[in-house]
């Protein structure tokens, strides 16, 4: 196997976003704009409720998924069609937004930790304007391997050590994990070689990744390959191991719509101007 190497590293950017919710901004800031198939990547935790409370509110979408993976807390989506659901802890929810829709995420707790993750996927452009659909995940459909000792595996999307994690019908072919590792537990976790990836420490103070120290809120963009080494230090860690299949289209976005060009986009703010998501 061609073991892949940490190509660069960043630290997320504190800001805000939705009605005030206070997150840290990984993908999607002027040192990282994007990791091809990747727009975006935030992570919101904090037990103060006034850093999530106000949540957000309604807001339209046009051109790729959002993801949303909850640690702790609750948090309720809805949207212009009628769905409800009620994301709580270890539920997924893999948002497909295409042509349209008015969505919004709010918090069903007053007090206590909201922690969790939303990432971005790009749609290819033949498939822009597909119709929105979800996919809502409990807890209980996310099979979990033990590939050694010390060595947890949650598989969100993909197929790992015999377990298929249940988001499926996904263009990029994502690979979605969740990797908590004991001190000096390792694994070897295969990946698609041409897809691009990355890895980000999100518990515990670091953790080995690649052949090299990634500290905690530091994400690790991965060189191509078809495997990465994960290893365990002197405490336990959480890496999130995230990779899709690149689609080297050209991207124009302005806030919630992501289309390939300057046009487009000014047709998907006026068809949300007239209704029409």
């Amino acid at each position: 196997m061609t073991e892949r190497s940490i190509l660069r590293r960043i630290r997320g950017t504190d800001t805000s976003d939705g009605a005030g919710v206070k997150l840290k901004r990984i993908i999607g800031q002027p040192g990282l704009d994007m990791v091809d198939p990747f727009l975006l990547l935030d992570e919101f935790r904090s037990d103060q409720a006034g850093d999530y409370l106000a949540g957000f509110p309604e807001h339209p979408h046009r051109g790729f998924e959002t993801v949303t993976y909850m640690l702790a807390g609750h948090m309720q989506h809805g949207d212009n069609h009628g769905n409800r659901g009620d994301l709580g802890p270890g539920s997924v929810q893999w948002m497909t937004a295409g042509r349209g829709i008015l969505h919004s995420e709010m918090p069903q707790q007053e007090n206590g930790l909201m922690w969790g993750f939303q990432l971005w996927v790009n749609l290819p452009a033949k498939d822009k304007m597909t119709e929105p659909r979800y996919q809502d995940i409990g807890p209980e459909r996310i099979p979990v391997a033990h590939p050694s000792d010390g060595v947890e595996v949650k598989v969100i999307a993909g197929e790992l050590f015999g377990a298929t994690g249940p988001v499926a019908g996904v263009v990029t072919a994502p690979v979605y994990l969740d990797i908590a590792v004991q001190p000096g537990a390792q694994v070897e976790i295969p990946l698609p070689e041409g897809h691009s990836a990355f890895a980000y420490v999100f518990d515990g103070s670091d953790a080995q990744v690649a052949g090299d120290v990634l500290r905690r809120s530091e994400l690790a963009v991965l060189s191509k390959g078809d495997s990465v080494r994960v290893a365990g230090r002197d405490a336990a860690a959480r890496v999130l191991l995230v990779a899709g299949k690149p689609l080297g289209e050209s991207v124009a976005r302005y806030g919630p719509f992501v289309m390939n060009t300057p046009e487009q986009i000014h047709e998907a703010i006026a068809d949300f101007r007239a209704g029409k998501f």
